[in-house]
C-alpha cells in the first residue's frame, strides 16, 4: 500500500482529564496528515472532560463516554473501534511534538515495510510543557532487553494492524503493567521488523500512574516479572532492577 493512503488510528483514553485533555485533542487535530481517525473512550468523567470533547466533536472519529474496567478495559474499546492500518496510543495528559509526527512516522513505516516504530518521550512538568526534564530514549530496546524490564516509550510505539490481530487486546487484570505486558507478546511472540526516530515524537506529563510513589513502582515491577514468565521471558527481580541507574541518567542525558 501507498504511504500517501496508510490509515492512523490514535486511541485516547480518559477519566476526569479536563485540566490536560484539550491539549491532548488540538495535538491530534493539528497532525498534517489526513489519513488519520482519532478514537477517545471516556470512563463517564464527572469534571469538564464532556464539555471538552463536545468541542472537539466534528474532530473525532469515535467517541465513547461510559463507565469501563479501568485502563486497559478501555483502551481494548479503542482497539475494537480502530480502522487505521498503523494503530498508537495517546495519553489524555500527553501530546505531539510536532504537527508532522503522524506523517513521518506513516512514510517511514511504508517506505521501508516496517512493523513498528519507536520513538522517544520528552516528560516535562504540568507548568511547564516547553521545558524538557527527562528524556525516555527507546534506542536502548531490543526484545532481549524485555527481560530487563525495557520497553519501548508506550506513546511513541506506533504499530502496524496485523500485529494487533496477532497479539490481540490488553489483558485487564493488569493495573498498570498491561502495556509492557502486551509489548512482550507482540515483539516476542514472532520477529516484528522495526526501526527507532531518534527524537522526541511526544512529549509527556510528569506523574503517570506507574511513577506514582514505592507502592506503584511495586505493583509495576510485580507485574512485568508476571508479564515476562507468562510469556517465556526468563528474568529475576533483581534483573528488572538493574534498568533504574539508566534510568536516573535520563534526567541528565536529553
Amino acid at each position: 500500500m501507498s504511504h500517501l493512503r496508510l490509515k492512523v488510528s490514535v486511541i485516547t483514553v480518559c477519566y476526569n482529564s479536563a485540566l490536560t485533555l484539550e491539549r491532548a485533542l488540538h495535538s491530534v487535530a493539528q497532525q498534517d496528515w489526513q489519513h488519520k481517525e482519532h478514537i477517545v473512550v471516556d470512563g463517564a468523567s464527572q469534571d469538564a472532560t464532556r464539555q471538552i470533547l463536545d468541542k472537539y466533536h466534528s474532530q473525532l472519529a469515535h467517541l465513547i463516554s461510559e463507565p469501563d474496567q479501568g485502563i486497559y478495559d478501555a483502551m481494548n474499546k479503542g482497539l475494537k473501534l480502530a480502522t487505521g492500518d498503523i494503530i498508537c496510543f495517546l495519553n489524555a495528559d500527553d501530546l505531539y511534538a510536532a504537527p508532522n509526527v503522524l506523517s513521518r512516522v506513516a512514510q517511514t513505516m511504508a517506505r521501508n515495510g516496517l512493523d513498528a516504530i519507536i520513538g522517544d518521550v520528552g516528560f516535562f512538568r504540568q507548568d511547564n510543557v516547553s521545558t524538557t526534564l527527562r528524556r525516555y530514549r527507546s534506542d536502548r530496546f531490543t526484545p532481549k532487553r524485555l527481560a530487563w524490564g525495557w520497553m519501548p516509550a508506550h506513546p511513541a510505539l506506533f504499530l502496524r494492524r496485523k500485529v494487533f490481530e496477532r497479539v490481540g487486546y490488553f489483558k485487564t487484570d493488569y493495573q498498570i503493567a498491561g502495556d509492557y505486558e502486551h509489548v512482550v507478546r507482540a515483539f516476542c511472540g514472532a520477529p516484528l521488523k522495526y526501526a527507532h526516530m531518534p527524537e522526541i515524537l511526544v512529549r509527556m506529563q510528569m506523574g503517570g500512574v506507574s511513577t506514582r510513589g514505592l507502592r506503584a513502582t511495586i505493583t509495576l515491577n510485580q507485574e512485568i516479572l508476571r508479564a515476562c514468565r507468562e510469556n517465556g521471558v526468563s528474568t529475576n527481580y533483581l534483573k528488572i532492577l538493574t534498568k533504574y541507574p539508566a534510568k536516573l541518567m535520563e534526567f541528565f542525558r536529553r
